[in-house]
């Protein structure tokens, strides 16, 4: 039986989480369910009371060519392991995007398996890339300028800034930075700043220990500088960084020597064509095509 999530089965859904996804750091796991997870943006299905499998819709706006678009992102999908191959996320997601086609333009979803959604109509439109870094990449300087503890509204005011070169962000506010701190100090991370010789935030970058390597999930930066420091700062973490940027950031030319991987992020559904081609005056078919028409590069840097 598929239904909304009720928030006594809560607990049930976070271990379902834990055996779904041994990889997933238990401390976001916590993170996520005491701070993100809403039971009325989950959807579970129960064999003899039992949750078998659920997924979780968070609604979001998205900024597309200067429009605000309704959209969700859909995460947390998963089905208990013994009852897997048995149609019952299928029967989810039928449900669950059916709801969409009605609210929104564009669902995304993100999986290191994009064939399990394509059938769905999801496609492949955001991509990230990862530079791997070390010492000899990047040139020595002070670390001058540089802040561990940005105020939310630095955050939020070099972001705003920095963004504004790209399309198809989700719009951020303060709030969002407020939790953004507390779920990288909850999973063990901190988040390093640039301020100039004006005292005014030129970028930051969100720093996670793994092992004896450093991943950097979202570096922002204003110009050559601020990037400069942050990756300086990143080195003297670990002697392996891995920075993840978006595709449109060529820092090939930065780093010419950094091995560089870039891989999907994000898949997408266009939920309504013809609603688009109302909105933008553009004909489209397809989610790539709806995309396509894109004015700036894609960035997303969005997990949930």
């Amino acid at each position: 039986m598929i239904d909304k999530a009720k928030s006594e089965q809560t607990n049930e859904i976070r271990e379902l989480w834990k055996v779904c996804f041994p990889k997933e750091d238990l401390r976001y796991i916590d993170f996520y369910f005491k701070n993100i997870y809403d039971p009325q943006n989950c959807y579970v299905n129960t064999v003899d009371g039992k949750i078998v499998s659920c997924i979780m819709r968070n609604p979001h706006a998205i900024m597309f060519n200067g429009r605000v678009l309704q959209a969700s992102m859909l995460v947390g999908a998963a089905t208990l392991p013994q009852y897997r191959h048995m149609g019952y996320m299928k029967e989810l997601l039928d449900v669950v995007i059916d709801a969409c086609e009605h609210s929104e333009l564009i669902t995304m979803i993100q999986s290191e398996e994009p064939s399990l959604y394509e059938p769905f109509g999801f496609r492949t439109i955001y991509k990230r890339t990862d530079y791997t870094i070390e010492r000899k990449d990047v040139k020595r300087i002070t670390n001058f300028g540089c802040a561990y503890e940005p105020t939310p509204i630095d955050l939020l005011k070099v972001y705003s800034a920095f963004i504004r070169r790209f399309n198809g962000f989700y719009p951020r506010d303060l709030d969002y930075f407020v939790r953004y701190k507390k779920e990288v100090t909850a999973v063990g991370g901190k988040i390093v700043a640039y301020y100039d010789g004006k005292d005014q935030i030129r970028g930051y970058a969100v720093m996670i220990p793994q092992g004896a390597e450093l991943r950097v999930e979202e570096i922002i930066y204003l110009d050559s500088m601020s990037l400069a420091k942050l990756c300086n700062a990143a080195l003297q973490e670990r002697r392996t960084v891995h920075l993840l940027v978006s595709e449109a950031e060529n820092l090939h030319l930065v780093f010419p020597d950094a091995r560089k991987s870039t891989y999907g992020s994000t898949m997408c559904r266009l939920n309504d064509a013809s609603l688009f081609i109302r909105v933008f005056n553009r004909n489209v078919v397809t989610v790539e095509d709806a995309f396509a028409i894109s004015a700036r590069p894609l960035n997303l840097n969005e997990f949930a």
